[in-house]
């Protein structure tokens, strides 16, 4: 892929990441749902939801966050009522689950966001609707393979 081409995805891919942290709309998404989750805390409902329980390492690898970045989420979501802790048959090891009112939050969640993707994708057809489902997949998964490599600083006196 020539560079142009990828400097034009990453500007596009830019904008998106930039709307998607708009503090505006995440107020409006907190209005609407009764709760304060962020997109972190979002992805790990996802994945307990989908999961039924999970260890925190595996919610880590299965949310692509660091394992860090997961407790301090998991910890906000516990405060929130959303997220509990339960014990497992080997003792060491805790589960996480969403609870009653964090499933209800997600769902909540999930149909205001479908609701808006619903209205922004409106005018595409079915054909561009799953193209773009079909892109957007390839790119995760790419991005999840490959490692990052920050460019090296050149040296100053070559």
């Amino acid at each position: 892929m020539r560079g142009s081409d990828v400097g034009a995805v990453e500007r596009s891919l830019e904008q998106l990441f930039r709307l998607t942290v708009n503090r505006r709309m995440h107020q409006r998404q907190t209005e609407a749902v009764g709760a304060d989750v962020t997109r972190a805390g979002y992805a790990i409902l996802r994945c307990l939801d989908d999961a039924g329980e999970l260890s925190l390492g595996d919610l880590a690898r299965e949310c692509s966050m660091d394992p860090g970045a997961a407790s301090r989420q998991v910890r906000q979501l516990e405060e929130a009522g959303l997220v509990d802790r339960a014990g497992t048959d080997d003792g060491r090891v805790i589960a996480l689950r969403v609870t009653a009112r964090g499933r209800d939050v997600y769902r909540r969640i999930v149909a205001m966001r479908t609701a808006h993707m619903t209205e922004v994708l409106d005018g595409w057809n079915a054909s561009d609707r799953s193209t773009l489902a079909t892109l957007v997949d390839r790119l995760v998964d790419d991005l999840k393979k490959t490692p990052y490599r920050p460019e090296r600083k050149r040296n100053a006196h070559a």
